[in-house]
């Protein structure tokens, strides 16, 4: 069946009517910032101190694009007559960003979390050396990576969380108990001293007297004129 003359210029037209009717989604980027999903590839950031310089990520790459230079340091024994042991020394991680083609692979075989996606993409450069970033710069990435998802109340405990708690249990199991310098035995004493009982609103109540003896003869007259005090009598 031939196709009637004008029929894809009704087609397209429909389609720009029913867009025209719909609300714009358009950002105004850069005055206004997109607001990304947590888990954005943005850019790498380094948790140096969790790094072993075990080189999984290095290895994994399937671009080539992480630099890793190290040496061997030797750590003396803890204890006497311990053995020496010999640890790595990171000298310098760099990812070069013109290469990588962000898969995430560095990040999933990291066996200690030194790796971690940051959703900040604004790290343009007209030079293509500078996308390729040292540790110092990759470090200053970690202060932009989001916070990882709570937990599902549900799931069960992460292994590290376990394993660390099961040590802190055993070392406060094997810690002797702090002995009480004031005595197990001793009674606990009031700051405020000793409680007095409940006490009247009114007032203490006053004791009861016995009656005065009413007078049965006639009164007396006080003496007349003046009376010296006993220390000026003569």
């Amino acid at each position: 069946m031939a196709p009637i003359p004008g029929s894809g210029l009704a087609k397209g037209l429909a389609v720009t009517l029913r867009t025209m009717t719909k609300k714009t989604v358009t950002e105004q980027y850069p005055d206004t910032q997109p607001d990304l999903p947590p888990r954005t590839r943005g850019v790498i950031g380094l948790f140096e101190e969790n790094c072993t310089v075990c080189m999984l990520c290095a290895r994994e790459c399937p671009d080539w694009c992480i630099y890793i230079d190290s040496h061997k340091e030797t750590v003396p024994a803890a204890t006497p007559g311990g053995r020496e042991r010999s640890r790595n020394v990171l000298d310098r991680f760099a990812i070069d960003f013109s290469l990588c083609m962000y898969c995430g692979i560095c990040i999933e075989v990291c066996p200690f979390d030194a790796l971690f996606w940051s959703p900040e993409f604004e790290y343009a450069e007209t030079d293509i050396r500078d996308l390729t970033h040292e540790r110092d710069k990759l470090r200053e990435w970690m202060w932009t990576v989001p916070a990882p998802p709570a937990l599902d109340p549900g799931a069960e405990e992460p292994k590290e969380i376990a394993a660390a708690r099961k040590t802190a249990d055993k070392l406060a199991a094997t810690q002797p108990e702090p002995a009480d310098p004031t005595g197990s035995n001793a009674e606990p004493t009031d700051p405020a001293g000793p409680k007095a009982g409940p006490t009247d609103p009114a007032g203490p109540k006053p004791e009861p007297t016995e009656p005065r003896p009413r007078p049965t003869g006639p009164p007396t007259e006080p003496p007349a004129g003046p009376t010296a005090p006993e220390g000026d009598a003569p």
